[in-house]
């Protein structure tokens, strides 16, 4: 099973709509992970994920409200791309294929409704 579930805030978010009434939504997602080191000392690692939203036919509807600082819910699944960079170096890069996208509020305002496409 190839399932992944995320949730942080949006990065850097673009569109880019296609001939067909395709849109793809391009944007990345950072998570927080708390932790505490070997000294006690509280640490916080951070990963940023690159997520693909697809609004079509079976689309995800809300791509048109992602955009930097918003928070969202991911779930999907992993893809690995590999390619070749422009020095011809060969490179691999993970992004995230979402299937449902959700807006979330931020974690200190309660009264803010989710929305769920």
């Amino acid at each position: 099973m190839n399932k992944i579930l995320l949730r942080g805030v949006v990065g850097r978010a673009e569109i880019n709509t296609f001939g067909n009434n395709n849109s793809v939504c391009n944007f990345s997602v950072v998570t927080d992970y708390s932790s505490v080191d070997r000294d006690g000392n509280p640490c916080i690692e951070s990963t940023w994920f690159n997520v693909s939203a697809w609004n079509g036919k079976d689309g995800i509807a809300c791509i048109y409200d992602i955009q930097k600082g918003v928070w969202v819910e991911v779930s999907g699944r992993l893809r690995t791309r590999r390619y070749t960079s422009q020095t011809g170096e060969e490179r691999t890069t993970m992004e995230v294929l979402a299937r449902k996208v959700t807006l979330v509020p931020r974690e200190d305002d309660c009264l803010q409704p989710q929305r769920d496409w």
